[in-house]
């Protein structure tokens, strides 16, 4: 079911001190005429690590058809501005599996293993190394990468080289200016924001990836505002023009940042 995997894409935001902070987001999501789903993403940076939690379910008519939950908790070490990943753990429940992943890294946060269970069928497989250089293993420690410079530069062009034990890809992040988000019914936060757009190009895969195939050669655009008590940055709007249902939609419903 590519819905699950749309929501990986609603985090690139917010910029960081040294100072250790987190960042909550609850999102509503539109695709097409439908409300599809609700997300909460938690973020949190210290001096020396990072954190990453996203919640996902599915809500109003895509609940009936698919109900679907899950989460993903990605964590990792920055040494020199470099983020490394050291664990990424996925569990997720539908009306007929329940299913979990755990990756096994090295001390240079290069993919080694995983342990999948599927309704308590156990497989574990290692991994190969990557067919070319990667920078990082997980779209989530990606955004982390762009929000971290974002902090830092005041833009997000960047680009990076992914490789999460099986697929290969490139992502392009692209900084588009300004604009200004209107009020309206679908959330409270209006005003000046900042759109970046990402590109996710596949380069060397043989089988699907929800997350990854739903996403590659398709712009996903994104709205970044600064909470005006605490001047941290956080995603108030995310547009994916196209997807087998129409225009996805997804809008910021409230923000909880804590220093």
């Amino acid at each position: 079911m590519k819905l699950k995997s749309i929501f990986f894409t609603l985090a690139l935001l917010w910029t960081f001190e040294v100072k250790a902070f987190s960042v909550e987001h609850n999102f509503a999501v539109q695709i097409g005429i439908f409300d599809a789903a609700r997300a909460k993403f938690t973020y949190r940076l210290n001096p020396q690590d990072y954190s990453i939690r996203s919640e996902v379910s599915t809500d109003g008519f895509f609940d009936t058809l698919y109900p679907f939950l899950a989460q993903y908790d990605t964590s990792g070490t920055i040494a020199e501005d470099k983020m490394t990943t050291h664990d990424y753990q996925y569990v997720s429940h539908t009306r007929f599996k329940d299913r979990s992943k755990q990756v096994i890294f090295d001390d240079h946060g290069l993919p080694v293993s995983q342990i999948v269970i599927s309704n308590s069928k156990k497989k574990t497989r290692n991994f190969e190394p990557s067919p070319t250089p990667a920078d990082t293993f997980d779209l989530q420690t990606i955004m982390m990468k762009i929000a971290y410079q974002y902090n830092k530069l005041g833009f997000c062009n960047s680009q990076m080289a992914v490789y999460d034990g099986k697929r290969r890809f490139d992502v392009e992040v692209v900084d588009l200016g300004t604009d200004v988000l209107p009020a309206t019914e679908n959330s409270p936060y209006a005003g000046e924001a900042n759109i970046c757009s990402m590109h996710i190009k596949k380069v060397l895969s043989e089988d699907d990836d929800t997350l990854w195939e739903f996403a590659a050669n398709k712009p996903i655009d994104f709205w970044i505002m600064r909470d005006k008590t605490t001047n941290r940055p956080f995603i108030a709007k995310v547009r994916i023009k196209e997807t087998p249902l129409g225009e996805l939609n997804a809008y910021v419903t409230d923000i909880k940042i804590e220093e």
